[in-house]
């Protein structure tokens, strides 16, 4: 099993950057890849970006694109996501997931039920 603790979160204006980072301890070594989703009050919870944990590679969901930017420190098993030009719609309760076995060599998974272990979620709240 794998534990993540995210930090970060905060009250910011429109434009502003935030950085998130998510700690894994556990079984990291064989992590397929992680993820940050966000959940805003009364929506569904939705994918935002996602990395291989080995290769590097990166997904963005198309609202975060050219503004968002996964990445990870493989020798600190640490997860970053960092935002920029952030918007009000940005505004959610961000939530790090993980996923330890494979799932395609050519996909990422984007659905919440695709990861088994999640961290507690940090909120990030853009004000107007």
């Amino acid at each position: 099993q794998v534990q993540l603790l995210e930090s970060g979160g905060g009250l910011v204006q429109a434009g502003d950057s935030l950085r998130l980072s998510c700690v894994a301890s556990g079984r990291t070594s064989s992590m397929y890849g992680m993820g940050w989703f966000r959940q805003a009050p009364g929506k569904e919870r939705e994918f935002v970006a996602g990395i291989r944990w080995i290769s590097g590679g990166t997904y963005y969901a198309d609202s975060v694109k050219g503004r968002f930017t996964i990445s990870r420190d493989y020798a600190k098993n640490t997860v970053y996501l960092q935002m920029n030009s952030l918007k009000p719609e940005d505004t959610s309760v961000y939530y790090c997931a993980a996923r330890r076995s494979h799932y395609s060599i050519s996909d990422f998974p984007t659905k919440g039920a695709d990861f088994g272990s999640w961290g507690q979620g940090t909120q990030v709240t853009v004000s107007s």
